[in-house]
C-alpha cells in the first residue's frame, strides 16, 4: 500500500522554525522527485519546493528561498522541509508529493498544518 505520512507541523511564532518530515512506504522512494505544496483554504496548492530522486538538484518558490531547504534520505525512505525564519503568511496546509517523473505517476500525502502566529 502507497503511503506519503507527513509530520512536523505545528503552531510556531514569527521567526520561528520547523522541520516537516515525509514518510514514503510502498514504493520505490529512490526513484521519485519528491515536491512539498502548501494550500490556503480556497486557494490553488502552490508548489514551495522539490527535489530531485538524486538528490542532486532542488529548486524553491520565490517566497520561500533563503529561509527553506528541501531534502531527502533514501535509506530513510524520507523528505524533509526545513523552514526557518517563518512568516504569517507562510501559515497553510504543507503536503508531500512523490512524482515518478518518466512515468508522471504521483503520490500525495494528507497534509500537515503550519501555523505561524504570536
Amino acid at each position: 500500500q502507497v503511503q506519503l505520512v507527513e509530520s512536523g507541523g505545528g503552531l510556531v511564532q514569527p521567526g520561528g522554525s520547523l522541520r516537516l518530515s515525509c514518510v514514503a512506504s510502498g514504493f520505490t522512494f529512490r526513484n521519485y522527485e519528491m515536491s512539498w505544496y502548501r494550500q490556503l483554504p480556497g486557494k490553488e496548492r502552490e508548489l514551495v519546493a522539490a527535489i530531485t530522486s538524486s538528490g542532486g538538484n532542488t529548486n524553491y518558490a520565490d517566497s520561500v528561498k533563503g529561509r527553506f531547504t528541501v531534502s531527502r534520505d533514501n535509506a530513510k525512505n524520507t523528505a524533509y522541509l526545513q523552514m526557518t525564519s517563518l512568516k504569517p503568511e507562510d501559515t497553510a496546509v504543507y503536503y508531500c508529493k512523490a512524482r515518478w517523473v518518466s512515468i508522471n505517476l504521483e503520490h500525495w500525502g494528507q497534509g500537515t498544518q503550519v501555523t505561524v502566529s504570536s
